[in-house]
């Protein structure tokens, strides 16, 4: 993870220096804000049967972080395209249950704790290497920061992780019988590519962000079709 985030760093410089250039080419012209976006959001797994959505509990979360080049249209200066490069990650929050992601079997196991030994706190992360592609609109091009901004996109990601992470262990009725971490990773039922669509709305560099997962969490036959929606709080600029 420490080598991804390295790599977002050094694609803002990049972009950042080309964004300051200003060259101009064919038709667009380099904008000077919003090359950096940073997304928190609040997670949810739509389509989630019963048997494991009535033990998903506290608050799903992601973070997905970008760096973006932005061209604007010289014909419309309030128009812009932009892309990127990125890392987005979620994490989804289970009470009693287990989720054997290294298993063997043809399923993936979701297994019921509710009678048994189970972890106090246990969550699913993923985390994705992504590709966003947006079409931009601000109402004042010359002064981003205080401008209504909106945009449509989609994002396109590769599977980078997969692990389950639990701690302390307790008995049926609670009681801890050992303080400890457990971690498992196992990419093999998930898909490996994931593309979604994306939507922001804001003023100045704030702006609520969503996604929605066009394609499956999981991958054919190994669980239920369960698609990724993240909506949140996006801060950009640069």
């Amino acid at each position: 993870m420490k080598k991804i985030v390295l790599l977002v760093l050094v694609s803002l410089s990049v972009f950042t220096l080309s964004a300051q250039t200003k060259k101009k080419m064919g038709g667009f012209t380099s904008q000077t804000g919003d090359h950096f976006m940073v997304q928190l959001t609040s997670d949810h797994w739509m389509g989630t049967p019963d048997s494991v959505k009535s033990h998903m509990k506290g608050l799903a979360r992601g973070l997905n972080v970008y760096v973006m080049l932005d061209q604007r249209f010289k014909s419309n200066p309030r128009f812009s395209v932009a892309f990127g490069l990125g890392v987005g990650t979620s994490s989804m929050y289970f009470k009693n249950m287990s989720i054997d992601v290294k298993a063997k079997t043809n399923t993936l196991p979701f297994n019921n704790l509710d009678t048994l030994s189970h972890f106090k706190k246990y969550k699913l992360a993923t985390a994705f290497l992504e590709v966003p592609l947006e079409l931009r609109f601000t109402s004042d091009p010359e002064n981003d920061g205080k401008a209504i901004k909106a945009a449509i996109g989609v994002k396109v990601g590769t599977l980078l992780n997969v692990h389950t992470k639990g701690k302390n262990l307790m008995d049926a009725s609670g009681k801890v019988i050992n303080s400890y971490t457990a971690k498992e990773t196992g990419k093999g039922f998930f898909n490996s590519t994931r593309i979604a669509a994306t939507a922001r709305v804001g003023y100045g560099n704030f702006s609520l962000a969503a996604s929605y997962q066009l394609n499956n969490i999981f991958k054919d036959g190994v669980a239920a079709d369960v698609k990724l929606f993240q909506i949140g709080l996006c801060i950009s600029g640069l």
